[in-house]
């Protein structure tokens, strides 16, 4: 029991929390140690949030994920959770949170509260509703890197990665979904009802809509935000976000993956180079060429 509420609690996503940590990096705080704490505390309770929506997406979904050839081996699904043990912990892991949150920084203790409330209504409501479910997952993830920025004094942080993270998880999301549609067939309705208002062609435009967008967005991060070094080096980044993106995209529509863009981060050897690299040319941009 216990391992399956672990295992519920999905710590294998706990890495889309590291959202959290781009004002942290993209403020110049990575040796302010005041600050490195308070977003590791944030990241830690986001972690927790989001393993008790988790939970509640799963007990809602109970029935639908049984049909499901992957998810119906889920502990809830499979009957190795008990769902108001699953009820409990959930609520618990909420309230934790949100407590814990207050202390660390009001307007976190807001964000947490605005993500489990958009959580909870594309749970119920939203996701039924055609293009306003991607663009949910993609307001939480804006959220995640709003709630960096409210543990922290920010100087230099700029509203344009708030454009391009909203993009690049709108762009994530869209491909979870096409990956959904391949995997499932004619039997994706049964899964997911939402799946019927969608199709390949219509996603694969929206993703080129999504992509051209993410990469303008950051291209103008680079060289027009305040705060960065006046030598442009930021710039020199772009390469490694166009890579990572056609990547992702090579992943989705020639190996059809995209249904965890979780697990394309933990297994696809050249995506982890390229964030890698990507990391350190950040890096050295803002902390050593500066």
């Amino acid at each position: 029991m216990l391992s399956g509420l672990i295992k519920s609690m999905r710590p294998r996503q706990w890495p889309k929390n590291g959202f959290v940590f781009v004002a942290l990096l993209f403020d110049g705080k990575l040796f302010h140690l005041p600050s490195v704490l308070a977003v590791l505390g944030a990241f830690v309770l986001l972690c927790l949030m989001s393993s008790s929506v988790y939970l509640m997406n799963d007990l809602v979904d109970i029935e639908s994920d049984r049909q499901h050839p992957i998810k119906k081996n889920r502990p809830l699904p499979s009957g190795q959770v008990d769902p108001k043990l699953a009820i409990v912990f959930a609520g618990t892991l909420a309230a934790v949170s949100l407590i814990a949150g207050y202390f660390l920084s009001v307007k976190f203790a807001v964000i947490l509260l605005l993500y489990l409330l958009s959580q909870v209504a594309y749970t119920f409501k939203l996701k039924h509703v055609v293009l306003i479910d991607v663009l949910t997952i993609a307001a939480g993830f804006i959220l995640r890197i709003a709630a960096g920025v409210a543990v922290i004094e920010v100087e230099r942080f700029s509203p344009w990665l708030y454009v391009f993270g909203g993009f690049l998880a709108l762009f994530m999301a869209l491909g979870k979904r096409r990956a959904e549609l391949i995997l499932l067939g004619g039997n994706a309705s049964n899964h997911r009802a939402i799946l019927d208002d969608y199709n390949l062609e219509l996603i694969d435009r929206l993703q080129g809509v999504v992509t051209t967008s993410a990469v303008v967005a950051y291209s103008l991060y680079t060289f027009l935000a305040e705060g960065l070094p006046e030598n442009h080096a930021m710039m020199l980044t772009i390469p490694f976000v166009l890579y990572g993106i056609f990547r992702y995209m090579y992943l989705i529509h020639i190996r059809n993956e995209g249904g965890a863009p979780e697990d394309i981060l933990l297994r696809d050897r050249p995506m982890q180079i390229t964030l890698l690299l990507y990391g350190v040319t950040v890096f050295a941009a803002l902390y050593l060429l500066k």
